[in-house]
């Protein structure tokens, strides 16, 4: 057992923005044992572009790595909402509002700097320690001291054992301590189908030269979204302008054979103008600049809600137990207060016994998971809202989008550009709640901590 608090033995499976952030988080908070086990041979981040967010720009600064992101970034000013075939504008929202009142403004930037900046963060405390090529096998144990066998990708080095204080699944949608988790708790939570997929696009600068319109898109501080009957599209400017961003969403036409574990496929390029064929010249024109050979499908997966993320010593994160469509511009942000949370309390722990620590992951559980689902569903329901054909309730949207112009109050359909749901999700300091509620939440009786979660499971 460790003699201290600082001392504990922390593992983390996945090296992705959450696992990253875990770390950091962690270190910065003073352990001194953190090991992140990732499958991959390297980080190698590719990727396109991300939202930053007041709410999640806030932990980066409190990180140490926000001036690093910040200085690639553009600041959205706006959001525009235009309609996919005829480009007529139907709402135009202002972002005005935002750093004055949650201290930092909304920005976008390119995932790969977000994720270099966090594993920058983390190659300068010495507590951190990768481990590439290992990916985990097989959870073994969740507590009171967790374990799991790693099985090293590279060929010649036998499997081993890891055996840690705490464990911190924070290995994405298709999580392997996910499943072993709701295996050994008896709880079914299946992978569930969007019917979604998204292509992903990105035009430089000089691509694009020659062609004004575009031109002036990348240069505006705006995000911009087309929308049509089950397909829209979202771009903005990244990398000081020099990268246009363009995201996709569609029915999912390309993966009727995929297994549960197929997440990508090779794009054709021609299918995809084909599913943007009756959107204005300028969105196909915008199109038609991708590479050919380069155009790759995300199918867009989620899962059953699940009643617990915390067994024993072990607890899951971001992707891991709430993977989020990205009609919200928050998956990223919500696996960083994940992180944030997690460090909060286990440096708030009052001794180093397994049962001290599982109260103390019970308290991230009931400060985040509540907050988190919300979420899900309500970046679920923002895409339906968007995806809306010929009806009532697409009338009734565009009305709310008609009220808005002129006029800065109102609710926004395209529910990210909402002013009372940035209220409610930039406003959340969750590092200052978990520190004041800690001891509140710590302190409930594990008796009834427990009928809670089995009311949930019912």
């Amino acid at each position: 057992m460790a003699e201290s608090i600082q001392d504990l033995r922390i593992a983390i499976i996945g090296a992705g923005m959450g696992g990253l952030a875990t770390a950091l988080a962690l270190a910065k908070s003073g352990f001194t044992s953190i090991h992140v086990f990732e499958y991959a041979h390297d980080l190698g981040f590719v990727g396109a572009g991300i939202h930053l967010a007041p709410n999640m720009s806030r932990i980066l600064d409190r990180l140490g790595v926000w001036e690093e992101i910040q200085r690639e970034a553009v600041e959205a000013e706006k959001t525009v909402v235009r309609v996919g075939s005829t480009n007529s504008e139907l709402a135009d929202v202002s972002f005005d509002h935002i750093k004055p009142t949650y201290g930092y403004p909304h920005m976008v930037g390119h995932r790969s700097t977000l994720a270099n900046a966090l594993f920058n963060g983390c190659k300068k405390e010495p507590a951190i320690a990768f481990h590439f090529s290992s990916g985990a096998e097989e959870i073994n144990s969740f507590g009171p001291l967790p374990s799991f066998t790693v099985l090293p990708r590279d060929s010649g080095i036998p499997a081993y054992r890891v055996e840690a204080d705490i464990l911190i699944g924070a290995d994405g949608v298709k999580s392997k301590t996910r499943v072993a988790m709701l295996n050994a708790l008896g709880i079914k939570a299946g992978i569930r189908d969007t019917n979604q997929a998204a292509y992903r696009i990105m035009l430089h600068k000089d691509q694009i030269k020659d062609d004004p319109e575009l031109l002036n898109l990348i240069n505006r501080n705006q995000i911009t979204r087309w929308i049509g009957e089950k397909r829209q599209i979202i771009a903005y400017p990244i990398s000081n302008h020099s990268i246009y961003n363009i995201a996709t969403t569609q029915l999912d036409t390309n993966f009727a054979s995929a297994t549960d574990a197929t997440y990508t496929t090779r794009g054709s390029k021609s299918a995809m103008l084909n599913t943007f064929n009756d959107f204005c010249p300028l969105v196909r024109r915008m199109l038609n600049y991708a590479p050919d050979g380069e155009i790759c499908e995300w199918k867009l997966r989620v899962h059953d809600p699940i009643p617990t993320w915390i067994h024993h010593c072990t607890a899951l994160l971001g992707d891991a137990c709430h993977p989020t469509l990205p009609h919200l511009a928050q998956g990223a942000a919500q696996a960083i207060e994940d992180a944030a949370v997690i460090a909060v309390v286990l440096s708030r722990l009052p001794d180093t016994q397994p049962d001290s620590i599982s109260r103390a992951l019970r308290v991230y559980e009931q400060i985040r998971k509540r907050r988190a689902d919300t979420l899900t569903e309500m970046a679920a329901a923002s895409g339906r809202t968007m995806y809306l054909g010929e009806g009532a309730a697409k009338d009734e949207r565009d009305r709310q989008f008609a009220a808005l112009k002129g006029n800065t109050r109102g609710p926004v359909p395209d529910r990210y550009a909402d002013a009372d749901v940035q209220r409610g999700i930039y406003g959340m300091d969750c590092m200052g709640v978990a520190d004041e509620e800690f001891d509140r939440l710590y302190n409930e009786t594990p008796e009834n901590y427990m009928i809670c979660r089995i009311d949930a499971k019912l």
